[in-house]
């Protein structure tokens, strides 16, 4: 299995902390954001390859980094230097696949979330369903709601359907960024791409996906931390406790 970390993005309301600096590799605690999900992942010992997509700004960043690891990671750098010209989420996946021939299945994750859980209890769920994967989350407030990728789901965790920040809300249940690609799957992506789904947002893809193909969504079973900010930067840096469930 690969595991293709999104990193492409700019942080642009995080500076002037990230104005020259990736947001997956600032630190939280005594590790960077990075190593807190990679370190969590390679404990199930399913992930032969991380592949961090990241911005041609910062992928000397990442490759430092990289290069002190024990573990393998590729980065690939998407060629974009401003937020303007970025490419988006799901051509970001495509970039990846296309350079390095990538061809498994795919733990698909945002590489700025801090989690109190372990992303190995979603990877055994996607493989005790043997289909493609998200998770969901309940949100209460509307306001969240129209900013964030809402799923409806059937009792027994089927998607019944998706939409990425929706005028009119049709569940409470929001779809943070990690996601399982059966193999099968992540050779779709060309075809969602072509077929018209959003490319900026993650989750357009899956909400392309889950018509063409049953995909299950797990109730994340703890607490996200998206540092979306400088304030709310420094409140998961007060606050974290590590991977406690």
């Amino acid at each position: 299995m690969k595991c293709l970390i999104l990193a492409a993005g700019y942080a642009t309301r995080l500076y002037p902390l990230t104005e020259n600096f990736p947001k997956p590799l600032l630190k939280v605690g005594d590790k960077t954001i990075l190593d807190w999900l990679i370190d969590d992942i390679e404990g199930a010992g399913l992930v032969d390859e991380y592949v961090v997509i990241s911005n041609h700004k910062f992928a000397h960043h990442f490759d430092e980094w990289a290069a002190g690891k024990s573990v393998k990671i590729t980065v690939v750098d998407d060629g974009t230097s401003t937020n303007e010209t970025r490419l988006g989420a799901v051509r970001d996946i495509q970039f990846a696949i296309d350079k390095l021939g990538l061809d498994d299945d795919m733990l698909v994750i945002a590489g700025d979330n801090v989690l109190d859980f372990s992303l190995q209890k979603f990877v055994r769920y996607a493989h005790s369903k043997q289909t493609s994967c998200i998770m969901r989350y309940f949100e209460p407030d509307t306001a969240r709601l129209v900013k964030c990728g809402i799923v409806e789901v059937a009792p027994d965790d089927r998607i019944l359907g998706m939409e990425e920040k929706p005028a009119q809300p049709k569940s409470n249940w929001c779809c943070p960024p990690f996601y399982f690609y059966t193999k099968a799957d992540a050779r779709l992506v060309p075809a969602g791409i072509a077929a018209g789904c959003g490319t900026d947002a993650p989750g357009s893809y899956i909400a392309w996906l889950c018509t063409q193909t049953p995909v299950y969504a797990m109730e994340m079973p703890g607490r996200r931390y998206d540092i979306g900010n400088l304030e709310s930067y420094h409140k998961v840096c007060a606050e974290y406790k590590g991977i406690t469930k």
